[in-house]
This record gives C-alpha cells, sequence and structure tokens, in this order.
C-alpha cells in the first residue's frame, strides 16, 4: 500500500519556522523511489539539525549503498528544531523524511547514527512525533525496527529501552545483511512476528538486541552479571570490520546541502582506523586495524564525487590523514591533476609529527592557504605521556615556526582539561606552549601579526579505551583550571604575546553528562526520558544544553536506585568491575586495556604497531582482520580540465 507524503501538511508550516530550506529535501543527488517496487524501506536519522547531519558521512554513506539495491529505499530525516517541533504537535504533522516526505512510522526500520551521546534525547523526539512508542517492549509489529549505530553503539546501554538493537563498527556489510533478514522475513509473511525478526538478527553475532540480555545489579549498585536470555542469542556481540575500503567507493554521489551546513565539502575518507594508541580517543581504538584506501582508489572516489557534485574543496578524511603511507605522493598526485581549476585539498586532521611543509605546500598550491591545526592534547610532557600522545614542544614549535617562515598566518593548537593526573601545571604549562609559539613564530616570519589560537575542550572517559576506569574530573574543577589559564595567557609580563593568542573553550558540565551519557548502564535510561520529558533537546548545542536540568534529573531517577550522577561520572573503577559494555566485543581485549592503563599512571609510552612488533591488543586474531597499508606505488595519470574553474571529468586511472 502506498504511503503519503505529509508535504501538503507541512508546507503550510514552513514560512512560520526558522531556515525553512532545511526541510524540503530534492538535494542534488537526494533518492526518492517508488514505495511499493520496495520490499525493504529504511528510514536512516542523523539526530541532530540538517546543518550538522546532512554532511555526515556515515549516514550519506549507507544513504547511497541502501538505494542501489533494486527492491530497498531509503531516505533520511533529522532532528527538527523546537519551532518545527511546536507546530508539527499543534498540527498532528508526524516526524518525516526529507525525501519523500513519508511518516516515519510507515518504514520497516530506522537507522540511527549517534556520533556524540548528546543526541539521545532527540531521538525520543522523533520517537515520539512518529507516534512510535518510546518503549522498545511497548511497540508492535507495525512499528519499525529501531538501529542504533555509529561510535555511540559501542555503549548503547544507557539507550537500551528505546532502542531495538544496535551494530557495532562499520554499517556498508552489516545494513546489506540486515535488509536480507527483513526481506526473507516479510516474504515468509512474517513469522513470530517481531521477537522472530530480532531473534534472526540476534544469532548473526554481529547485532545487539538489549532485551535478550538480562541484567543482575549487586546491591551495592555495581552490576552483577549480563547474560543472554534466550538460547540463539550469543553471550556477546561483535563489532563489524569492512576490509578492503576500495571496494566500497562511497559516496559516489555527496549529497549536496540546499541549506548552510558545518562542512561544505567533498570527503574521501582515505583511510580508516589508528593504531597510534592515544588512550583517551575512542575513536582510534574501536576502529582498529588500519585499513588503506588506495591512490588510485582515492584518485577514483575524488573525481566521481567532483563531477557529480560541484564542490571546490576535497576534503581527505581519516583520525591522522598525514599517516597514510602514501600521503606525500596522494597530494602531490592530486596537486597536480586539480592545478588550474577551483578545486582546494584540505587535511582536516593532522598530527604534528606527520606534518611537513612539502605537503602543506602540495594541498595550498592552488592558492588557498588556510589556517593549520594541531592537537597537542597535553600541555605539559608529563600529561602527554600518560595520554601516549608523545609531541615534543620542540617537535611543535619547529613545525609551526616553518609554517611561519613559508607564509602561514595562523594555528590553532588543540587540548584537553581534565584528563587522568593531570594537575594545575599540566594545564598551565598550555600558555607557555602557546607563547613559544608565537615568540618562534615571530623569528621565522619576521613579522609581528601571527596568530595561534588555543582551544580546550573537556576530557570525557570513553568505553573501549584505557581510560574507561578512570575518574572524571569534577566541572568546578575543570573550570578553575582554564580560568587560571586565561590569566596565564594575558598576564602582565607576556602582554604582547598574550593579545595574538585567542582561546576557546567549553565549561566542563557538558563534558559531565557526556560522561554520564557514556559510561552509563540501563538505569541511566529514565534521566535521558525525564530530561526530555521536561524539555532537553538539542542537548549538544550550549544554547539549549541545560546542566541543571541533567543534574535535577540525575538526583530523581538515580539516587532511588542507589547509584548517582557522581558514581558514574567521578568514580574511579576498579580492575574486576564488571562493565556495562563488557559483553559487547570491539576486539580490544581487556586485560591489555587494562594493562595499557596502569602503563598510563606509570607515564609509559605505547608504540604505533603498524611500524612495530605487535603489542597484542587483541583487534587482529579476534576480528580475524590485519593492518592493510601500503605503499601499493600506484600513480594517478593526468587528465585534462574542461576549463580553468570547471570541474574535471573523466580521469584516467591506472595500476601496476
Amino acid at each position: 500500500m502506498s504511503v503519503e507524503s505529509v508535504f501538503p501538511q507541512l508546507e503550510p508550516l514552513l514560512p512560520r519556522v526558522s531556515k525553512p530550506v532545511q526541510y524540503v529535501g530534492g538535494e542534488l543527488n537526494a533518492t526518492v523511489k517508488d514505495w511499493d517496487s520496495a520490499a525493504v524501506r529504511w528510514a536512516l536519522m542523523y539526530p541532530d539539525a540538517y546543518e550538522v547531519g546532512l554532511p555526515n558521512q556515515g549516514v550519506m554513506i549507507l544513504y547511497e549503498v541502501l538505494n542501489e539495491m533494486p527492491d530497498v529505499l531509503a531516505e533520511r530525516t533529522y532532528a527538527v528544531w523546537p519551532d518545527l517541533e511546536a507546530l508539527m504537535r499543534e498540527h498532528d504533522v508526524p516526524q518525516f523524511t526529507v525525501d519523500g516526505h513519508r511518516p516515519l512510522g510507515a518504514f520497516d526500520i530506522l537507522g540511527v547514527s549517534f556520533s556524540t551521546e548528546l543526541g539521545y534525547t532527540n531521538l525520543l523526539t522523533a520517537l515520539d512525533l512518529a507516534k512510535i512508542p518510546l518503549l522498545a517492549k511497548d511497540r508492535t509489529d507495525d512499528h519499525p525496527v529501531i538501529l542504533s549505530g555509529g561510535h555511540a553503539a559501542f555503549n548503547p546501554e544507557p539507550i537500551a529501552d528505546f532502542i531495538d538493537a544496535a551494530v557495532l563498527g562499520d554499517g556498508e556489510e552489516a545494513v546489506g545483511e540486515i535488509t536480507d533478514l527483513i526481506r526473507a522475513w516479510k516474504a515468509e509473511g512474517r513469522p513470530g512476528g517481531r521477537d522472530e525478526l530480532l531473534t534472526r538478527m540476534a544469532e548473526t553475532g554481529g547485532v545487539y538486541v538489549p532485551r535478550f540480555y538480562d541484567v543482575v545489579y549487586r546491591e551495592d549498585g555495581h552490576i552483577a552479571s549480563y547474560a543472554p536470555n534466550r538460547d540463539r542469542v550469543p553471550e556477546t556481540v561483535a563489532k563489524r570490520t569492512t576490509m578492503d575500503l576500495d571496494a566500497w567507493p562511497y559516496p559516489k554521489q555527496p549529497l549536496v546541502p540546499l541549506a548552510e551546513s558545518v562542512h561544505e565539502r567533498m570527503s574521501v575518507e582515505i583511510f580508516r582506523g589508528c593504531t597510534r594508541g592515544c588512550r583517551f580517543c575512542q575513536a582510534g581504538m574501536i576502529t582498529r586495524p588500519v585499513r588503506e584506501r588506495s591512490i588510485d582508489g582515492i584518485g577514483a572516489m575524488i573525481q566521481t564525487g567532483l563531477e557529480n557534485s560541484g564542490f571546490e574543496e576535497v576534503g581527505l578524511l581519516s583520525l591522522s590523514s598525514a599517516d597514510h603511507s602514501e600521503i606525500g605522493e596522494i597530494t602531490k598526485q592530486l596537486a597536480d591533476r586539480y592545478e588550474g581549476t577551483n578545486t582546494g585539498l584540505s587535511l582536516p586532521s593532522t598530527r604534528v609529527d606527520a606534518f611537513n611543509i612539502d605537503l602543506a605546500n602540495e594541498l595550498s598550491r592552488n592558492g588557498r592557504r588556510s589556517g593549520l591545526t594541531f592537537a597537542p592534547e597535553g600541555g605539559s610532557e608529563r600529561i602527554r605521556k600518560v595520554i601516549n600522545k608523545m609531541v615534543s614542544e620542540e617537535d611543535l614549535v619547529r613545525t609551526v615556526s616553518a609554517a611561519y617562515a613559508n607564509g602561514w598566518r595562523q594555528v590553532k593548537l588543540y587540548f584537553m582539561c581534565g584528563l587522568p593526573t593531570e594537575t594545575d601545571d599540566d594545564v598551565l604549562q598550555i600558555a607557555e606552549m602557546a607563547k613559544n609559539v608565537i615568540r618562534a613564530g615571530r623569528e621565522a616570519s619576521g613579522r609581528r601579526d601571527i596568530r595561534a589560537t588555543i582551544s580546550i575542550g573537556g576530557f570525557v572517559p570513553k568505553p573501549h579505551t584505557p581510560f574507561q576506569w578512570a575518574a572524571q574530573t569534577d566541572p568546578d574543577t575543570v573550570d578553575d583550571r582554564l580560568r587560571k589559564l586565561r590569566a596565564a595567557v594575558n598576564s602582565d609580563s607576556d602582554r604582547s604575546l598574550g593579545r595574538n593568542i585567542g582561546m576557546r573553550y567549553h565549561d566542563g558540565k557538558p563534558s559531565l553528562i557526556e560522561g554520564l551519557l557514556s559510561r552509563g548502564d540501563r538505569r541511566v535510561g529514565r534521566v535521558i526520558e525525564r530530561v526530555w520529558r521536561e524539555g532537553g533537546r538539542f542537548d549538544g548545542w550550549s544554547e539549549h544544553f541545560s546542566y541543571d536540568r541533567w543534574v535535577d534529573s540525575a538526583k530523581a531517577e538515580l539516587e532511588p536506585q542507589g547509584v548517582s550522577l557522581d558514581w558514574y561520572t567521578t568514580r574511579e573503577r576498579t580492575e574486576d568491575e564488571v562493565l556495562p559494555w563488557d559483553h559487547l566485543d570491539s576486539g580490544l581485549e581487556k586485560e591489555w586495556l587494562w594493562d595499557d592503563w596502569q602503563d598510563a599512571l606509570d607515564g609509559r609510552e605505547q608504540d604505533d604497531c603498524r611500524w612495530t612488533p605487535c603489542f597484542d591488543c587483541g583487534v587482529c586474531p579476534a576480528m580475524g582482520t590485519d593492518i592493510e597499508i601500503g605503499p601499493t606505488n600506484r600513480k594517478l595519470l593526468p587528465i585534462s580540465p574542461v576549463g580553468v574553474g570547471s570541474p574535471v571529468r573523466n580521469p584516467s586511472l591506472s595500476s601496476p
């Protein structure tokens, strides 16, 4: 049965809201397929505003992968701003997709990609607007399966009551397998109903269905055990790892936003995973092993994407893009290929010790010279040993001096505050590092107009990292250290240097709530629901976030259960504690993570296993995978531009 568009009801409301264009769809490369010809229908949600969600690579890739399947359709939905939410409730307009403006409740499955836990309340808004019961236990066969993914899915326990299932890890192959299961179940007449479909998904070993696992708590509030409550369900659920990235050259047709978005460029993921071993970095830990795209695979993706989008900037993405084994050749050959066009190249993520001026010059050869961003993360050498981010101040000063000498005028330095074992002095050394950068830059460039911006985020301990046992620093301590840092930057003795240093930071309160949601268990779900019912929306946006609402809700919901906000955040865990995600396998051995945590406390460094013998983190044998890196020695052949300023067409690529 066809499903009607809700746009006729929605359209009269749009003149009454801010940025109405974000709700109309019709972007270049968007897809609207015939409803009746599809056997399986996906809605894909990024639980934030359109301007943040549309550029998201994960959703864009899955959207294209699914729509390439002849009998499958996928449409997108994003969180609606409170002004439209109020009107939708008043006029009974359900949560809709931006492609076909079809109601969310009509789809077979809703896949929600969480990059941050602060998007949880937006999921509840979407479910409620769609008239889908908030609690999974209240849904029937007529409701979509609610499936979570993204980095936050590696501990979905705080939203276990609201989702039906979660996928850990890479989604390219997983969505195809889930689609096959749904197609077969529907073709068989939906035997066993929703419960049987979820059981079939769970027994693959790669889909986590929370309702199929019972959790038992001890009297002191700690978890006693997790255990499956049916025979066909595995004891642990493993992450998915897509190995041959060249076989998945997505997105081929990048979505081009109609409204302003946070990233207006074409992005290509040049490799996935990281083995640098930064102990705070969940993304680096859970995406192991490293898997590189080949140089000609990258070239083909860029050329196809530019032809299909008209973007003028290409971002070469990864967790540390300058670590690609052929990054020098990639940037040189791409700069050769697009010289004389309006196409710019950028490396949004760069380590100080993997950066060089030759690389920067290739990226800016077409005349675009943006600021450079580096992430020392910690102000002192001592704290950098703790977090395993061994970038020396000498390396940083040498690198930025060369940049200033070669014409750059602005660098941005990223740090964290609240790291394990951190003291006031560790943070105050950030000020001296920034001043040394300015001094060196003035000397190298012979100019006084150069600038440095220090940007500081609050540290949040994350699951599946060596810091998953760490006590989170309380917001008052974080804020006090940041006040002292600002005073040190602006001190009277160095006023001329301080004027050239910008400082951006967030207070410690949102980080504490993120910490609650990051390491919480199922009991935290009550807090999320209460916050949402009391108006919590867009908690990742400072203008919408209410710390008091979260604190009051946590007190009301957690303390009757014998736990508290502090219990989940500022308390250090013990080695034998059962963690809420222990039954969810990222491939990393818990014993290895604990040993690395002890090394952190002792200030011992860990090498990068790409270039040194394996140190037994467990990923490769557990996942049946291996590190995949070059060099491939492949080349990009030059191509002829249609005309200066025009997209370049028809690449000719070769490999040995």
